[in-house]
């Protein structure tokens, strides 16, 4: 038995990552991403044709719809390799924006929904832990749509 199979007796093992190869590789139970990990991802040639296809394929769209149909690509991808959640995030430029986070939130949750995922069971909304975003997330929680709060610092944002 390897380190990770030891690990993975004791806890759940998260990917950190866009790398879905990867992912594949280790076989964690559950992933997370954000659009620097996409980023990232997507300049490594094995990768370019999601962007190419994603961008051919909305060509009308506006730039952060584009990124939301991006980000959800990856998540199909690698929920195809999984047999957990991934946990995907709302841009953080909307950290102090209760309206817009939900905004986003919905359209992510609606991509994935649209490409046969069960969200209930299968998808986080990764949303930062402001104030604001708290906020969202139980507004979300409420809908059903369930967050992983992220960039958390203080006793305060947990309590919250």
């Amino acid at each position: 038995m390897n380190q990770l199979d030891a690990l993975k007796q004791f806890t759940t093992v998260v990917a950190d990552t866009g790398d879905f190869k990867q992912i594949a590789q280790f076989q964690p139970t559950d992933a997370t991403t954000n659009p620097s990990l996409i980023l990232k991802a997507v300049q490594m040639p094995v990768y370019r044709s999601l962007l190419d296809e994603t961008l051919a394929q909305h060509a009308q769209a506006a730039l952060d719809e584009k990124m939301d149909r991006l980000l959800v690509r990856f998540g199909c991808e690698i929920l195809s390799l999984l047999p957990g959640r991934v946990s995907t995030e709302v841009d953080a430029r909307l950290s102090f924006d209760t309206d817009a986070t939900l905004v986003r939130a919905r359209r992510i949750t609606q991509l994935y929904q649209a490409q046969g995922i069960d969200t209930q069971k299968r998808v986080l909304i990764k949303i930062a832990a402001t104030w604001e975003g708290i906020q969202a997330a139980q507004v979300l929680e409420r809908e059903g749509i369930h967050t992983n709060l992220t960039l958390l610092f203080a006793f305060a944002q947990a309590v919250a």
